[in-house]
C-alpha cells in the first residue's frame, strides 16, 4: 500500500477541542442545527454549512457550499487553524473508557482505491458523494478522514509505539468522554519507516468514509481534466486514518421502521414463522442479540427473542448473504414488512447501537417496529470486501467515531 505523508492546517492546541467534531454524517439535518448552536466554534459549522441558514433553505444549493468556503477561510484568518507546513504522518489514539485504538494519519492512492487495493462493502448514493465533491470544491480541501482498517502488521506496531514516546500536539476530552490524543511524526527517517512498513501492507479496508472516499475520487478526476495533464497533483490521495483491526470496536446498526406494513400482530408473527423464525414470548425486558442469527424485535410496547433457522446462501459461496443484516433485509425487512431498498425507503431509520435498545424503543414508538442485532465482526468486514461483495447499507457502527476538522488537508 502506498501510504503518504501529508501538509495541512490543523487546530492550534488552544482551540482544538472547541473546533473538533463528530463527523458531518451522524446528525440528522435537526440534530445538525441545534449542534452548531450550542457549539458554534465547532467544525460541525463548516462540515453542515446549511446550518448557517434557515430550515427551508435547500441545503444542496450553490451558496450553502460557499458558506463553508467563507467560514474556512475565517477560521484560518483568525488563527483558529495554523497551517503544517512539513509533510509528516500523525497518530490518532482514542480512549473510550477500557477501549483505546490508535490510528496512522496520512494519504492514500485514489488509484489504489479504485483498483481493489483499498476495498469497500457498501454501494454510494450519487447525491451523497455530490454533496461531498461540492464540500470539496467550496473549501478546496478535504476535512473529515476515511477510516481505513488493515490486518495487524508487526512492523507498523512498532514504529507507532517509538513514535508515541514523544510530547503531543493534542491531548484532550471531548464532551462524549472520549479522550483524543494526536502525536507528530515528522523526523524524515521515521516517516520513511512508516513509509516503508505499509509499503509491506496488501491492502486496507474502508470501515467508514465511502462517500468520502468517492468523492475523492472524483475530485482527483475533475482536477486533472481542468488542468489537461497526468501530473501528480495533491487530490491523487485522499486524507485517511488506518487503524490495525484488532483494535477496532463495532457496534450493531439496529434497524426501526415506521410501521408493520399494514399488518396485524398475529399476521406479522406467523410471517415471520412461514420465514424461518423462532419467535419468543413477550417480555418486557429489553432483547440484546447474544450471537449470530439471534435477533431482538420490539412491537407493541413488548421485546420478542427471534432465532432465525432457516437457509442461507453458504457463507464460502457468498459471505455478504450470510451477515445478519442480509437476513434481516432478506427475510424480514423486505417481503414483510415492504422495505425493499433500505437505501431510498423513508420508513426505516439506521440507529446506532450507541443508542441502546432504549433508542430503540423510543424511536418505534406505539406504532413502529424496532430490531437489534449482534454486530458485524470486522472479520465478516474483509471477507465481504475481499471477495468483491457489498453488504446491505449501514451494517457496521464503529465506536468511538473519529473527528472532523482536526487534519485539513488542501487539494
Amino acid at each position: 500500500m502506498r501510504v503518504l505523508p501529508i501538509t495541512c492546517y490543523r487546530p492550534t492546541p488552544q482551540k482544538v477541542a472547541e473546533f473538533a467534531s463528530l463527523p458531518y454524517d451522524v446528525f440528522h439535518r435537526v440534530e445538525a442545527a441545534e449542534y452548531v448552536q450550542s457549539h458554534p466554534g465547532s467544525f460541525l459549522a463548516i462540515d453542515r454549512p446549511e446550518t448557517a441558514f434557515g430550515p427551508e433553505q435547500d441545503m444542496y444549493a450553490p451558496e450553502v457550499y460557499e458558506k463553508a468556503g467563507e467560514l474556512i477561510r475565517a477560521k484560518a484568518y483568525d488563527q483558529t487553524l495554523l497551517k503544517d507546513q512539513t509533510p509528516c504522518f500523525y497518530l490518532y489514539r482514542l480512549r473510550q473508557g477500557d477501549h483505546t485504538q490508535i490510528g496512522v494519519v496520512g494519504a492514500c492512492s485514489i488509484d489504489e482505491y479504485e483498483h481493489g487495493v483499498i476495498r469497500r462493502h457498501e454501494k454510494t448514493r450519487p447525491q451523497k458523494t455530490k454533496d461531498r465533491v461540492c464540500h470539496i470544491d467550496a473549501t478546496g480541501a478535504q476535512t473529515g478522514p476515511v477510516f481505513l482498517t488493515y490486518r495487524d502488521n508487526m512492523v507498523v506496531d512498532i514504529i507507532v509505539d517509538a513514535a508515541r514516546a514523544a510530547d503531543p500536539i493534542y491531548d484532550f476530552t471531548d464532551e462524549y468522554g472520549v479522550r483524543q490524543t494526536i502525536w507528530r511524526v515528522a523526523r524524515p527517517v521515521a516517516v520513511e519507516a512508516l513509509q516503508t512498513a505499509f509499503a509491506a501492507v496488501p491492502c486496507a479496508y474502508i470501515a467508514d468514509g465511502h462517500h468520502r472516499a468517492s468523492a475523492a475520487a472524483e475530485v482527483c478526476h475533475e482536477r486533472h481534466e481542468e488542468t489537461g495533464t497526468d501530473d501528480e497533483i495533491a487530490a491523487d490521495s485522499f486524507l485517511a486514518v488506518l487503524f490495525p483491526s484488532d483494535q477496532l470496536k463495532v457496534m450493531a446498526y439496529n434497524r426501526v421502521v415506521a410501521d408493520t406494513n399494514g399488518l396485524s400482530e398475529d399476521e406479522l408473527m406467523d410471517a415471520l414463522r412461514n420465514a424461518g423464525f423462532t419467535v419468543g414470548e413477550p417480555q418486557p425486558d429489553a432483547v440484546e442479540p447474544s450471537g449470530p442469527r439471534s435477533f431482538g424485535m420490539f412491537l407493541n410496547g413488548s421485546w420478542h427473542a427471534l432465532s432465525y433457522d432457516g437457509e442461507t446462501a453458504a457463507h464460502d459461496e457468498d459471505p455478504a448473504e450470510a451477515l445478519d443484516v442480509s437476513i434481516l433485509q432478506n427475510k424480514v425487512l423486505g417481503p414483510i414488512l415492504g422495505i425493499e431498498d433500505p437505501r431510498t425507503s423513508n420508513r426505516i431509520k439506521f440507529v446506532g447501537g450507541i443508542e441502546g435498545c432504549e433508542g430503540l424503543e423510543r424511536r418505534a414508538g406505539s406504532a413502529g417496529i424496532a430490531f437489534s442485532l449482534f454486530p458485524t465482526t470486522v472479520d465478516e468486514l474483509m471477507e465481504v470486501s475481499d471477495a468483491g461483495l457489498l453488504m446491505p447499507p449501514k451494517s457496521t457502527w464503529f465506536e468511538p467515531k473519529l473527528r472532523s476538522g482536526l487534519f485539513i488537508r488542501r487539494v
